[in-house]
This record gives C-alpha cells, sequence and structure tokens, in this order.
C-alpha cells in the first residue's frame, strides 16, 4: 500500500485518539465540582445517640398537620436528639412541591432554612385552592417570604434557580427512594422506619423506646403501635 493511505490512516487514529480524550476531560468536569449529596439539615446535638428524619413534602395536607406535632417534639427533646428533614417531593401530585423545597434549601444558603421551612408549612392552604400551593407562579410567594426573613433576594433568586439546590433535592429524593420511601410523611428513626401517628405521646413512645434501646446496647426498635399516615 502506498505511503499515502498509510499517512491518512494515521490521521484517522490521532484524531479518533483526540476525540476520546477530550470527551472523557469533559465528563469529568461535569462531575467534579457538582456533588450530588443528599442534604443535612438538622436541630438537636443528639446527645442520646437518637435521630429522627423525617421525608417530607411541602405541599402535602398530611405533612403540614404533623409540622406543628414535629415541631413540638422537636422542641421538647431539644438536644437529646437530632431532628432531620429531608425533601420527597410528590411531584406526580403537588404540583409545587418541587419549587417550595428549592426556596427552602436557597433560604438554608442565607442559614435561615428552618426558617422558611416553617412558614412554607403554615402558609399552605390544605386544600390547594389558595396561596403558593395553587399559584402558577410560586416563586413571587417565596421572594416574598424570603424578604420577610430578611434575606438578601438577588442572592435567594440565584440560588433558588442554581443547580446545586435543584441537585441537593433530587439526591434526598434518590436516598428516599432507596430506603423504600413511598408517601410522605414518613419517619426513621435511626436508620429504621417508625410507624407514629400524629400524636405528641405516640413520638415520645417511640422516641423513649429508641433511647432506652440506645442506653442498653438493644438492637431492637418498638413502634408505637399505631399507623402513621404516610399518604401522598
Amino acid at each position: 500500500m502506498s505511503k499515502q493511505f498509510w499517512a491518512v490512516v494515521a490521521v484517522i487514529v490521532l484524531v479518533l485518539v483526540g476525540i476520546s480524550v477530550f470527551t472523557g476531560k469533559k465528563s469529568d468536569t461535569s462531575t467534579s465540582g457538582n456533588t450530588k449529596a443528599a442534604t443535612s439539615h438538622t436541630e438537636g446535638q443528639g446527645t442520646t445517640g437518637v435521630t429522627l428524619v423525617e421525608y417530607g413534602d411541602y405541599q402535602c395536607p398530611y405533612c403540614q398537620t404533623y409540622h406543628p406535632t414535629v415541631k413540638q417534639i422537636v422542641a421538647d427533646y431539644g438536644d437529646k436528639i437530632t431532628f432531620q428533614f429531608r425533601n420527597f417531593p410528590l411531584t406526580s401530585l403537588h404540583q409545587n412541591a418541587f419549587a417550595a423545597a428549592r426556596a427552602a434549601e436557597a433560604a438554608g444558603k442565607q442559614n435561615k432554612y428552618w426558617q422558611m421551612h416553617d412558614l412554607l408549612y403554615e402558609n399552605n392552604d390544605p386544600n390547594g385552592s389558595s396561596g403558593w400551593v395553587a399559584s402558577k407562579a410560586p416563586s413571587s410567594y417565596f421572594n416574598n417570604f424570603a424578604t420577610q426573613l430578611g434575606l438578601n433576594l438577588t442572592q435567594f433568586k440565584k440560588d433558588y434557580a442554581s443547580m446545586a439546590v435543584n441537585n441537593a433535592i433530587n439526591a434526598d429524593m434518590a436516598a428516599g427512594t432507596k430506603l423504600g420511601v413511598e408517601g410522605t410523611p414518613t419517619f426513621y428513626i435511626n436508620g429504621k422506619k417508625a410507624t407514629i401517628s400524629n400524636s405528641p405521646d405516640d413520638f415520645k413512645k417511640a422516641l423513649d423506646a429508641a433511647i432506652q434501646n440506645k442506653a442498653t446496647g438493644s438492637t431492637t426498635t418498638t413502634s408505637s403501635g399505631n399507623t402513621a399516615q404516610t399518604k401522598k
């Protein structure tokens, strides 16, 4: 074969190698610096070694009814437990749930996560007919909440629309799906699903049992014996 033929072959090989290297570098760049870690919003120091995790949806009426109870329990136990909230917006049912999660995460960038968390639940119309839950432009409500909390509105809007916030919510959902979460609210105590009704006494029974088990080194968890409303 001619030298010209082999020269053409060599050029083709070099081009293919170059494309491969470029593609590999592009892939590395897209994954690095764009982490998809689940959120870690917590309250309480967990001095007893007990952690209560809620997977919730800000537009879910059941989550809203649980919210005052959970807030009371968190206040009552203080640093004895750690409470963590993770996003699980049921987007097929609640059109603005993901957007609300964005608002909470964006507020968290300015250290006002729990304040926005509370505002979203306190201003949730359980009938779904008014306010941010029914709005075609819910961000206008969230911007008002951000202003109410004294946030830098320009930064809030930027974070609200960011890929970092989007990825964090998706990571929460992935973690919940892996655990078997299907509806909201769903609770876990020290990694084990807890069936708890919307009652302070039932939460206390479940948490006190977990604290006792932790103190004695038992691996057995105690259920409250009630059916939680872990509905969609």
